[in-house]
């Protein structure tokens, strides 16, 4: 009798899971395919850049040779473990496709969890015949079909390759994605802001992405107690197409079974709706005057998170410069790549034209997060209560759009600040060039303003507008697509500096696109009725 209680309590607590799966699954139809596209392509046009990089076997185990003595570059992509096609790809994109896949997974799993508590739709959902934990286990779900696609694009792209190889990159990035997911859902037990459960988890995120960096850099085999800390470094050691350790599955396996564990163990024990972490009270009455000061108040964490890493992110690439420089060598593929990217006006220019060049593509998706604060606020239901006040729709807008513009300058003049500091010269070259990336930043904060005011429903979308910007930005170079293709992204008219000559007419033609595109959106968000 006992045991049978105990199953059927244990039914009942996932009463509704498909539905809410198939549910979630439908929400997430723009967004997870978006985010596995970005991610799979980035992997699988790798093989064909670095063939036509490093064509032959003596080119390819030079490679090798100069990265196990370059400790900046290590730091940046990791150690590599063997001079396949197969195994440099792992080498060159697996820890920016296992951070992604983290990415991906975080925002799926909080969506369907705490966004859904705070804005009360999950308790009209409890209303019915649903199981305690059945929406977790739906989030859970989700984030595990979005990962195991990634996962089986990943194999079938790279089987060529080698099968095995190949299988163990896919389980890796697949891996590392759940382990964030967990995370996720952990986190979002605990804090009562769906807006706090995903800064947080990003900055667990971060953070490995540090552990793994610093690892690396000391050490050129990956053996780096701070890389062992980090589940990025763990699917480094996984070493796919380099005698695979198919035992550190086990570890990425392991560690999302235990936090999922302890996040169903947190939801039996929590009310709907609240948290284990006591949320502070707001300030006392006067000390939020404008609309703008809330503004700055809800997004000034985010400012000073995103204001360090880029900081520090210029720091790293700055003193890669010399070291790139020499890792280029004689190799004239790679140097065309390098100047396709970042122009034709000497190695050293084109690199940190490049390098800079990446951090505007990082940059827009800064504005699109900063923008889109004013639709979670919407959505929550959070803006009404000030909108009934004497607050006009522009004027409560405009207070988390001169953040989010303003806060992309002043990012990059961070990141301008860093990259003088880590390569110690051409300082007000480089700020300038950090600079220069600004309108193509707004054109795409403003699609994000257009798409809030115009068609709320789907200003998520925004973000994959960001995220084609970037794939476009990060591979379209090295396969050399055509002129065309790149012109679709904004970054593709921004003169190339330092080092260029400085072209007003496509920084002004930009800067006025951006400035239409946010008026439209204004005009929309002014004439329409607020969506809950």
């Amino acid at each position: 009798m006992t045991a049978f209680a105990v199953r059927h309590g244990s039914t009942r607590q996932l009463a509704g899971t498909g539905t809410l799966l198939r549910f979630a699954l439908r929400r997430d139809r723009l967004m997870i395919p978006v985010w596995i596209a970005v991610d799979a392509l980035m992997v699988l046009s790798m093989p064909g850049t670095l063939e036509g990089l490093y064509g032959t076997p003596a080119e390819r185990a030079d490679l090798v040779r100069q990265m196990e003595t370059n400790s900046s570059l290590r730091a940046m992509v990791g150690p590599v473990f063997g001079d396949s096609l197969g195994a440099l790809t792992a080498w060159r994109v697996g820890i920016y496709a296992g951070a992604l896949a983290a990415v991906m997974s975080l925002l799926v799993v909080v969506r369907h969890t705490r966004d859904e508590e705070e804005s009360g739709r999950q308790e009209l959902v409890a209303s019915g015949t649903v199981g305690r934990r059945a929406s977790l286990t739906a989030a859970l779900l989700a984030a595990a079909v979005a990962n195991a696609v990634l996962a089986l694009l990943v194999t079938a792209g790279l089987a060529r390759q080698g099968a095995a190889g190949a299988l163990a990159l896919g389980l890796g990035i697949a891996g590392v994605g759940m382990v964030f997911a967990t995370m996720a859902a952990i986190v979002a037990q605990l804090t009562e802001s769906a807006r706090l459960a995903r800064g947080l988890t990003a900055a667990v995120l971060g953070t490995a992405l540090v552990l793994r960096a610093a690892g690396d850099s000391g050490t050129d085999d990956g053996s780096s107690v701070l890389t062992w800390l980090s589940p990025l470094g763990w699917l480094e050691n996984l070493r796919p197409y380099a005698a695979e350790r198919w035992w550190v599955l086990a570890l990425l396996a392991g560690a999302a079974v235990l936090q999922g564990a302890l996040a169903y163990a947190l939801a039996g024990r929590r009310d709907l709706g609240m948290s284990f972490l006591p949320t502070r009270p707001g300030p006392a009455s006067g000390r939020l005057g404008t609309a703008g000061a809330l503004a700055w108040r809800l997004q000034r964490g985010a400012v000073l998170g995103w204001s360090i890493g880029f900081f520090l992110a210029g720091v790293v690439y700055g003193g890669m410069t010399e070291g790139a420089a020499d890792l280029v060598g004689d190799n004239a593929n790679a140097r065309r790549i390098i100047e396709r990217m970042g122009g034709q006006s000497g190695l050293t220019d084109a690199f940190l034209a490049s390098m800079i060049g990446m951090l505007g593509l990082v940059a827009a998706l800064w504005i699109v997060a900063s923008v889109l604060r004013l639709h979670g606020e919407e959505t929550s239901g959070r803006a009404e209560p000030v909108l009934a006040n004497a607050v006009g729709r522009l004027r409560w807008a405009a207070g988390h759009l001169v953040i989010a513009f303003g806060g992309a300058a002043w990012i990059m003049l961070l990141a301008g600040l860093g990259l003088a500091v880590g390569y110690g010269r051409q300082v007000g070259p480089v700020l300038a060039a950090c600079l220069v990336q600004l309108p193509a930043v707004w054109v795409v904060g403003g699609v994000a303003v257009l798409l809030h005011g115009v068609l709320p429903r789907a200003a998520l979308a925004a973000w994959g507008v960001a995220g084609a910007v970037l794939l476009i930005g990060w591979v379209g170079p090295a396969l050399d697509v055509p002129r065309a293709v790149l012109d679709v992204s904004p970054f593709g008219h921004l003169p190339k500096l330092p080092g260029g000559s400085m072209e007003w007419g496509p920084v002004a033609v930009l800067t006025g696109v951006a400035v239409l595109l946010v008026a439209t959106g204004l005009a929309g968000l002014r004439r329409r009725d607020m969506t809950t």
